[in-house]
């Protein structure tokens, strides 16, 4: 899973980012309003925190701009204002949940989750596909029953699909998801190939089927 955490006090940001990665998010920070901005546009992130107040311009505008231009990211406000007003814009623009500051990390963990779940399968803690069976919670994949064994960017690239059934993800894509560092230095298609190869080959050894197919020149789509 990614997220792309926008905060501009360096001691929260910190917190944020190294508490996610222990719980093995991949973890992109923006401290501007404007490197924010380049990062949206450019990239796709399973979730976004993002606060209002940042330098150069408001998080509002981020949040405006990221729905009218019909990206999907999750997005959870976190803000030190805690208006009524300033909640009903932030969800009216399209965030997901808003938290106020301060706050427990281990509740802003809890909420990035139940958006996730909400995003991956309605709500529910499990997704079922033709057989394939993803507990969201404890990580796990099996199909008819016997575990499948996944790396960690192998299950996150199993999760992207998923999350972009029946639609071509190109390995650009793929790479910026999969990739534990900036986007823009994302590894090349040979890092994806090698990637999408093994976790077919598991998901084929367990039964799976040719759930994930290759696209000629444009990527890679999961079909069910």
């Amino acid at each position: 899973m990614k997220l792309l955490v926008i905060e501009d006090e360096p001691s929260l940001m910190a917190s944020i980012t190294r508490y996610f990665r222990k719980e093995q998010f991949l973890c992109e920070e923006a401290t501007t309003f404007n490197d924010a901005l380049q990062k949206i546009e450019d990239f796709r992130y399973d979730c976004i925190i993002l606060d209002i107040n940042l330098p150069g311009g408001s998080g509002l505008k981020l949040l405006k701009f990221l729905r009218e231009d019909k990206k999907r990211d999750g997005v959870i406000i976190i803000s030190a204002r805690d208006s009524l007003d300033d909640k009903i814009t932030g969800l009216d623009y399209g965030a997901d949940d808003y938290l106020t500051k301060p706050f427990h990390l281990p509740e802003l963990s809890a909420r990035v989750k139940s958006l996730l779940r909400r995003k991956y399968n309605e709500g529910g803690a499990t997704v079922d596909l033709d057989g394939l069976h993803i507990d969201l919670t404890a990580r796990t994949v099996s199909a008819e029953g016997q575990p499948i064994l996944l790396s960690k960017l192998e299950y996150d690239l199993l999760l992207f699909l998923v999350t972009n059934k029946n639609r071509v993800v190109s390995q650009q894509a793929i790479a910026e998801h999969l990739y534990d560092g900036p986007s823009d230095q994302a590894p090349g298609p040979e890092f994806v190939y090698s990637h999408i190869k093994n976790l077919k080959r598991k998901l084929k050894e367990k039964g799976a089927g040719e759930i994930i197919q290759t696209v000629y020149k444009l990527g890679y789509k999961l079909v069910v």
